[in-house]
C-alpha cells in the first residue's frame, strides 16, 4: 500500500510503536492488501485505534472479537453521524 500523506520510513525510524498502529489502522479502514489481521494485535491495540476506524469497519471487528452486536445503531447515515 502506498500512502502519500505521510513519510512511512521516517515515521518507522523515529516511533515504531506509532507507525504499527498506523498501519494497522490504515489497512483496516483502506484495505488489506491481501495480509492478514493478528487478532492478538488488534485487541492490544483496541484502545488506541477503535476511535480512529471507520464505524462500520468498526461494527464488525466488535462483532467478530467479542460477539458484540450494540455498538452502532442500525440508522447510522452521513446526516446524524455526528450525534
Amino acid at each position: 500500500m502506498y500512502n502519500w500523506t505521510i513519510d512511512e520510513r521516517k515515521l518507522k525510524q523515529n516511533n515504531p510503536e506509532k507507525y504499527e498502529l498506523w498501519k494497522l489502522v490504515q489497512s483496516i479502514n483502506y484495505g488489506l492488501d491481501n495480509h492478514k489481521l493478528s487478532k492478538k494485535q488488534l485487541i492490544d491495540a483496541w484502545p488506541f485505534i477503535k476511535n480512529r476506524l471507520d464505524p462500520y469497519k468498526k461494527r464488525a471487528l466488535e462483532y467478530l472479537i467479542w460477539k458484540k452486536q450494540y455498538s452502532l445503531p442500525n440508522n447510522l447515515s452521513f446526516w446524524n453521524l455526528s450525534k
